[in-house]
């Protein structure tokens, strides 16, 4: 399964959720960003290659839609509510993405 995780300039959430996710050896994982000076820029090939798309915030959501409204219509987007407060790899954090993102696919215990 692949999954995409998507926050504002992919330098804290979302490289932190790749970094941790990638550890689990059944997932492919991506991040990406929103927006003009993200780390990686979010693209239309990150839609399409992505199973799952984890976005941190609602605007990660209209940014998305606003931009690939086409491809992102067929694609299940889940919104973390996770807020732009943390820096990358803080444990709160992960504690945080681990929990939210265990409520829709398997976390292995590893």
């Amino acid at each position: 399964m692949k999954l995409l995780f998507i926050c504002s300039r992919n330098k804290w959430r979302s490289l932190t959720a790749e970094k941790i996710f990638n550890e689990y050896k059944i997932y492919d994982v991506r991040s990406a960003g929103t927006e003009e000076n993200a780390r990686i820029k979010v693209t239309a090939g990150h839609i399409g290659w992505a199973d799952i798309i984890f976005v941190m915030e609602t605007k990660h959501i209209r940014r998305l839609k606003s931009k690939f409204g086409y491809e992102i219509n067929e694609k299940r987007v889940i919104r973390l509510d996770i807020p732009d407060e943390y820096t990358f790899m803080d444990e709160e954090l992960i504690e945080i993405l681990k929990s939210r993102v265990s409520e829709h696919i398997e976390v292995p215990d590893y």
